[in-house]
Formats: C-alpha cells, structure tokens, sequence
C-alpha cells in the first residue's frame, strides 16, 4: 500500500500524556512548497512533559503551516496540511530530511544543525564542531548535543544524599541583578502545577519510617534506597489500590497495574516523570534497571512519548539534597504522589531505650475529592511496615 496522498491530509498536535492538553511548535524543519517523506520530521513540539518530533503522516507536498514558532495550541490541532505529492512547486523543493543550518567547519566540510540542536547547544555551552553527529550523513541531532553535554549537568533525584555514586555538580550562579525569561519547559512546568492545585482538594499526610534494614540491604546490594522504596510502595499500592487511581472530572478509576511514575530533575530545564509500566511485575533489582535507564535517557532527550504517559501514582525524591520535608503537587490526573526525603541518622526511642537510627520522612500528597485522610495513613503505615521489614 502507497503511503503517498492524493488528497489533503492533516499534521496535528499529538497527544503526549494523559493529563498533556497542548503544545508548542518550537521549530519547522520545512516551508509551504516542500515535498517531504512519509515519517520525515516536519516539526518539533515541546510540553511540559517532553519534546519531541512530528513525523508526516504520508509523503506530499506541504501546503499550509498553520501555526508559527513559538505558538501554543491544544491537542489535536492543525499544525500544517498535505496536499497530494509531485506537483511543479514540490518538485522544485524537495527538502532532505537533514535540512537544517549550514556551516563549513575548518576542514571545509559542512554541517548540517536543525534550530533545536543550535538553541540546546547555545543554552548548554557546547561546541558543535566538535560533536561527532550519529544522524544520517553525520548530522548532529539532539541527543548528541545531550551526551556531549551531560558531564555538565546536575546530578539526578535518584540518589542518597549521603553515599552518591557521583559527586555533586555546583549550581551555575546567576549575575545579581540579572532577568531573564522563564524557559519554554518552566513555564509549562508551572502552568500543569498551578493546574492541578486548582483542580485537586490535595491534602499532605507525614509519616516517619526507620530506613535501617533498608540500609542494610543496600549495603549488600549496592542500589540506592529508591528502587527499595518503588518495591515497598508498590506492595502498599495493594493493599490499598484507591490510590494506584486517576480521577478526570467525575471520572474516578481505579488501576490494577501500577504505572509507576519516577520524577527526575533535569536541573535548569526542568523536570520529567518518566512512567514503568506494569512495575508491579519486578523485583526490587528490575526496578533499580528500569529506574536508571529511564533517568539516563531523560538526560539525554531520548524518551519517547509513551515512557511519559499512562502514570497511576508517582514517587518523587528530593532528598538527595538533604531535605527532610516537602508537600508534593499531585500529578494530575493522579490522586496521590509519595515524596521520599534524606535519611538521617539520629537518635529515637526503641522499647524504653535511646537508640541511633536511619530515618526518614514519607509524605503523601492526596486529593480528597477521592480519598479521605484515614486511608492516606493506612497506607503510609503499610508503606513504613514493609520498608521497616526488608530483608
């Protein structure tokens, strides 16, 4: 079957996440006249949850581009049309799906960068001549400009804050006195946050947990505290499974697979929730993969859409820098997110008696149109249980 068109067809906003409702167009990789490939890139689109690239939905000559740079609209919408391929005009333009700026470097060669790859390695200090490009014809894509950057990034909120597998990266200091615009991704950060705190009734619960045994364990293990704790919650997840829910209007569902939702920090860009999927059929060893790789390759902008949607619940880790309470902003249309601080030791009451423990604070953001406080607590305390009985 021909993937070509004879008849105008649409390039639309895709949906990138439950609870995404638009987008915005951040660059145009063709012009009104070019004929394009079916699945060649015709644009790039950025949520607060992750950019990505629109393919054309069939090769054909473009038509209309609909929306400008720097444009939001809703899901679904018009971004450009296709009419049918090999007209005089399309012919004359034919675009290569390498199209882009072009430079001559010092061996007389040219490169070939898109406005995406030239914004990130503006923004991340990075040379592009020095960049060997994985793309077609050694073009420099995105995820090249990530990798070669990554050295320079903080560090992930996936790690204790007292035994980390890197050293800590020093925050760049701002110029006293200095205004700038908030970034495309922070604005749409805050935009989804003050979203949901106007949509969810949320209420926080605290609950403090000996992190001792889960210490030890990790000790033997060698993998961080969180993927321990991803298990523990999943297990308490259970048990109470009207926090493993969605809650959309009136619309309130109850999930039986657990989507687990890790939140990672990708320092001044932001933040993204990568989802694993069905995380309720691995170990505490598969959790600690999965956890990893998705925070790698969020670091990198190589997640796709799919590893950003569908989440039931989310943890969130801050502690890594030392913080030992929070109140998290529910990830709508989630009804609860856990919030996992540093673990400290310091002295508690064991039996009478004065002991040195590694503890920590859980808390739990929950939306009381859904739930109600006395199962939020039942949850923590199932949650603190199985954290207090790992082996």
């Amino acid at each position: 079957m021909s993937s070509s068109v004879t008849e105008a067809t649409d390039v639309t906003m895709p949906q990138m996440g439950v609870s995404v409702a638009e987008g915005t167009v951040v660059a145009w990789h063709v012009k009104v006249g070019d004929t394009v490939a079916a699945d060649q890139t015709v644009c790039e689109v950025s949520t607060d949850k992750i950019d990505t690239e629109v393919p054309a939905p069939a090769a054909g000559v473009v038509s209309e581009i609909l929306v400008e740079v720097e444009q939001t609209v809703p899901v679904g919408a018009v971004l450009a049309r296709l009419g049918g391929e090999g007209g005089a005009q399309g012919t004359q333009n034919r675009v290569s799906p390498e199209r882009g700026r072009v430079e001559i470097n010092g061996q007389g060669e040219h490169r070939y960068y898109s406005p995406v790859v030239r914004r990130i390695a503006a923004d991340k200090h990075v040379d592009l001549e020095r960049i060997q490009g994985s793309g077609r014809n050694g073009r420099v894509r995105k995820q090249d400009v990530l990798a070669a950057a990554e050295t320079q990034e903080p560090p992930l909120h996936i790690e204790s804050p007292y035994r980390p597998d890197e050293p800590d990266v020093p925050a760049p200091v701002s110029k006293t006195g200095e205004t700038t615009t908030l970034s495309r991704m922070r604005r749409q950060i805050g935009e989804h946050m003050k979203r949901s705190q106007q949509t969810a009734a949320t209420c926080t619960t605290w609950a403090e947990a000996d992190m001792t045994a889960v210490e030890q364990a990790r000790a033997k293990s060698g993998l961080t505290a969180l993927p321990h704790v991803a298990r523990a919650c999943i297990t308490a997840l259970a048990e109470h499974p009207a926090l493993n829910a969605t809650l959309e209007g009136e619309d309130y569902a109850v999930h039986h697979s657990v989507n687990l939702g890790i939140a990672v920090s990708l320092g001044e860009n932001g933040l993204i929730v990568p989802v694993i999927h069905n995380a309720q059929d691995l170990s505490v060893q598969g959790l600690a993969g999965r956890i990893k790789d998705l925070a790698r390759r969020a670091r990198a902008g190589q997640l796709s859409p799919d590893e950003t949607r569908g989440g039931t619940f989310t943890i969130t880790n801050p502690g890594q820098y030392g913080s030992i309470m929070a109140t998290p902003v529910i990830n709508q249309p989630q009804v609860a997110i856990l919030d996992l601080e540093a673990v400290v030791k310091r002295p508690v009451v064991i039996d009478d008696a004065i002991a040195i423990r590694a503890m920590t604070i859980l808390g739990l953001s929950w939306d009381h149109r859904a739930l109600d406080g006395v199962l939020a607590a039942q949850f923590l305390a199932t949650l603190r249980g199985e954290l207090e009985s790992v082996r």
